[in-house]
C-alpha cells in the first residue's frame, strides 16, 4: 500500500477553480484573445436558437426529435451561460 495522498473531490474542484480564475501565464494571452469573440457568438446563438424550437414543437416530437429537442435545449443553456457576460465593449465597439 502506498501512503500517497489522493486529493478529495472538493480539493480537486478548488484546484480547477484556481486555474480558471487565475490561468497560467502561458494561457492568459490566448484566453484574452479568444474570450470576446466566443462570448459574442454565444450571446447571439442564445438569442437565435429558440427560433429552432418552433418547427420541432409544431411538427410534434416523434421518433428521434425528442433527442434533438433536448440537445437544442442543452446547447442553448451553454450559450446562455457563456454569452452572459457579453457587452459590446468586449469587441472594442
Amino acid at each position: 500500500m502506498s501512503n500517497s495522498h489522493r486529493p478529495s473531490g472538493s480539493e480537486q474542484i478548488g484546484r480547477v477553480r484556481e486555474v480558471i480564475e487565475s490561468p497560467p501565464s502561458s494561457l492568459r494571452a490566448p484566453i484574452a484573445f479568444l474570450a470576446p469573440p466566443v462570448r459574442f457568438v454565444s450571446f447571439w446563438a442564445a438569442i437565435a436558437l429558440p427560433f429552432l424550437y418552433v418547427p420541432l414543437l409544431a411538427g410534434g416530437l416523434e421518433g428521434s426529435e425528442p433527442n434533438a429537442f433536448v440537445a437544442l435545449l442543452a446547447v442553448n443553456a451553454v450559450a446562455l451561460v457563456v454569452g452572459h457576460g457579453y457587452q459590446t465593449t468586449d469587441l472594442g465597439e
